[in-house]
Formats: structure tokens, sequence, C-alpha cells
């Protein structure tokens, strides 16, 4: 991604379906910046689809997960990331945690989430995927762009050139 958070508000902020994320994220993984279409995915504190979702080869996509803001477990860790790097995810938001930061931070992926947790979530296959979702001020639709870098997350309709 050679376009900046930053330079995207100051020239696209005021267009009808251009949206800028509440300031609530922690950076993880190696690369600061990602930008991508976006996948969608809703859980809470079970993690089966994510890795059902990460296990898809992609081409520029950004997986954006709403685990429903829970601090009760990690919904990602190592294992996860790297799968997801592997098969062409360009980053990964969370709403939720995250774990095996030191090892994640070595990958060459982007990641925001809310916090770390050290407890692994549990393995019962529920969630849903495709839909669109809402958290931190954005409504994020799937095959919408996100952009990501150290200064924010933005979204937009159509993609920024």
């Amino acid at each position: 991604m050679t376009l900046f958070t930053t330079d995207l508000c100051d020239a696209h902020s005021s267009l009808s379906g251009f949206q800028i994320a509440e300031p609530i994220f922690k950076n993880f993984g190696g690369n600061c910046k990602f930008s991508g279409q976006i996948t969608t995915l809703n859980v809470l504190e079970d993690n089966v689809l994510v890795r059902n979702t990460l296990e898809q080869s992609v081409d520029h996509r950004v997986l954006v997960i709403d685990g429903q803001g829970s601090l009760n477990c990690a919904l990602l860790g190592d294992n996860l990331a790297l799968i997801a790097h592997e098969n062409g995810w360009q980053g990964i938001v969370i709403n939720g945690c995250i774990r095996d930061t030191e090892q994640i931070n070595q990958l060459p992926i982007g990641i925001k989430a809310l916090a770390a947790h050290p407890l692994k979530s549990q393995k019962k296959g529920t969630g849903t995927q495709g839909l669109v979702i809402n958290f931190a001020g954005i409504t994020f639709e799937p095959d919408h762009y996100i952009y990501s870098d150290p200064d924010g997350i933005v979204v937009s309709k159509e993609r920024i050139r």
C-alpha cells in the first residue's frame, strides 16, 4: 500500500461512502500498512470460522472480524496469522483480541486488534460470514475497500488509487 490514511482523509473524507474508524485498535504484525477488499466475519469467542476463512487463498483481501469487542480470549494466534500470510491475506482487523504477539510481530502481515489475551478461543464452529458488520464507528461491507496504517483505518465503497 502506497497510500497513507492521512492523505486519503485529506482528499476523500467529504465523499459519500468514505468512513474513518474510531482510534481503538493496536497495531500488530510486521506490516504496519495494508489494504484490500473486505471479507467479513461475525464470531463470539470462537475462531473455527476464522481458521476456515484464512485457509482460503485470496488476492488482495483483508479479513474484518467482529468479535463483538470481547476481551475474554484471543481469536487469532501466530499459527493462524502465518496461515493468513501464506494464503495471500493482506491484513486482519479484529474487534477482539489476539495472542502470540511476539511471534506475530515477526510475520509480514498487518493486524489491528483491541488487545492481546493469552487464552485461546472456543472451537464450536459458530459465527457468520459475509454480513455487513458495524464497530469502531464503521459499517464494514463485503467487497468494499479498507486502508490501514499506524494512523488509523479508513473504508471506502470504491477503490482509491
